[in-house]
């Protein structure tokens, strides 16, 4: 049996992929930051007693080749998810830091790009092709106030996606990706919802609980989605049953747009 990578596996989605792939008896490469190492190691327990096969690795991905001498001591893959990000500070394009976009580019189209090619490079070579599943996001579809950088960055996630996806069809590869809207509960709600009630804005309240649910009533469904339904669309994507599936960014919005 080869092996499905979850890269940002310590995160809200990364682990909510990774215990819907451990009940379908995936094997796991979960992958984190260093810094990440301790909840990295709580997921990976938890996917064990769910009764996958998995195994906690550590990189970061603005490192190249530490990142690509990871992936590919982990062999051939089945299969990518490529969730590793950074949201970066919450502020307005005219004051934004450029050093933190950088950053924030580093990281999600950089660092994407290069667990990507290593991923592919072993499907390649095992010639029994694979599926990428790249985690973008509805900010990059429609923008998102007070996050310019983080939107553009996966706004070229989305681009990513659908080159790759025609650059690896010969091989027998999908590429394709999935845009959550709001995600809750967790970390990465809270912290946007009190980020963006810090930054002031227009669009937002500076009180977190209004922010909520200014939040909430701009989605259709009137609440946010949580990390399993995600996952779940990514299983879709890395499966079979999405053999016919490439080249696609799935909104998983509620509705948004």
């Amino acid at each position: 049996m080869t092996t499905v990578l979850v890269t940002g596996a310590a995160g809200d989605i990364g682990a909510a992929v990774a215990e819907v792939l451990a009940r379908r008896r995936y094997r796991l490469a979960l992958a984190d930051h260093p810094s990440s190492r301790a909840r990295l190691d709580e997921t990976v327990e938890r996917c064990r007693r769910l009764g996958a096969e998995a195994e906690g690795v550590t990189f970061d991905v603005t490192d190249e080749p530490a990142a690509t001498a990871a992936v590919q001591d982990l062999g051939p893959l089945r299969g990518l998810v490529n969730n590793a990000g950074y949201q970066g500070v919450f502020t307005s394009v005219d004051s934004y830091p450029l050093e933190d976009a950088r950053r924030v580019v580093e990281v999600n189209v950089i660092g994407a790009i290069t667990v990507l090619a290593a991923a592919a490079r072993g499907m390649i070579d095992g010639g029994a092709g694979g599926s990428v599943v790249n985690i973008a996001s509805m900010a990059g579809v429609s923008g998102a106030p007070n996050m310019p950088a983080y939107s553009a960055s996966k706004a070229a996630v989305v681009g990513l996606t659908k080159a790759a996806a025609k650059d690896l069809a010969p091989h027998g590869i999908r590429v394709n990706a999935v845009s959550p809207a709001f995600v809750g509960p967790g970390r990465m709600w809270d912290a946007q919802v009190a980020q963006q009630a810090a930054a002031g804005s227009q669009y937002y309240a500076t009180d977190p609980h209004a922010v909520a649910a200014q939040m909430i009533g701009t989605v259709p469904l009137r609440r946010y989605g949580s990390a399993h339904e995600v996952a779940t669309v990514v299983a879709f994507l890395l499966s079979d049953d999405a053999s016919y599936v490439t080249g696609v960014n799935v909104e998983v919005s509620g509705g948004s747009t």
